[in-house]
């Protein structure tokens, strides 16, 4: 089984990655889905969605529980019934989950890409970054910065939360493999520690709440 990476960040907090190689049918080999998550993965047209999606069932394993453990809200964001905190990722072949006893916790995984270029001024002032040597910088950069974003709006999950006007993430250099960001929203400060990775033109973020 291609557990890619087990990261262990605090004594209740890990991070699991998987690497999707396996066909279809051997990932759905002793996977026992809800109903709703059966139903969820027959809707799903791709077989890459649909073996990124049993994947995940193999890191719910890895981390102890099952997919009936898992259960889910209005807005799509994921829970344990046991109460600890879990947060869900895919791209591409890359799947990941991030699972804590104590803090709400958020995963995103990008694959790097030069499409981010035309985005980031939705999400980011583009102008911070010019300062970058060159354009494979500014890609790696935006990357995080918009991992770091997608994982604090999964901690958040509220409907009109704006990755440009209401997340700051403060400065930080590739080496650091972490900083710190900050939700403002509706009169509300919430801060959170985020770390990143890299890995085969890919980037994991996850964040903790603080």
């Amino acid at each position: 089984m291609p557990l890619y990476k087990t990261i262990t960040v605090s004594h209740d907090t890990r991070v699991f990655i998987w690497k999707v190689t396996e066909p279809e049918t051997s990932l759905a080999e002793k996977v026992v889905l809800t109903e709703h998550c059966q139903s969820r993965m027959l809707g799903m047209k791709s077989a890459l969605h649909r073996r990124a999606f049993l994947s995940i069932r193999h890191l719910f394993w890895e981390a102890g529980f099952e997919d009936k453990d898992v259960f889910y809200n209005e807005f799509g964001k994921p829970f344990l019934h046991d109460g600890r905190h879990i947060s869900i990722t895919h791209s591409h072949n890359f799947t990941a989950i991030i699972v804590s006893n104590s803090v709400e916790v958020g995963i995103d995984i990008e694959k790097q890409r030069d499409k981010i270029l035309r985005i980031a001024h939705k999400f980011t002032p583009i102008e911070e970054y010019r300062t970058l040597a060159n354009a494979e910088a500014i890609v790696r950069k935006l990357t995080i910065v918009w991992g770091i974003k997608e994982s604090l709006y999964k901690i958040y999950a509220q409907p009109g939360l704006s990755f440009l006007k209401h997340i700051n993430v403060l400065d930080f250099s590739f080496e650091n493999q972490s900083t710190t960001a900050q939700i403002s929203y509706e009169g509300k400060k919430s801060n959170y520690d985020v770390f990143y990775l890299e890995f085969e033109g890919f980037t994991c973020v996850y964040a903790l709440s603080r």
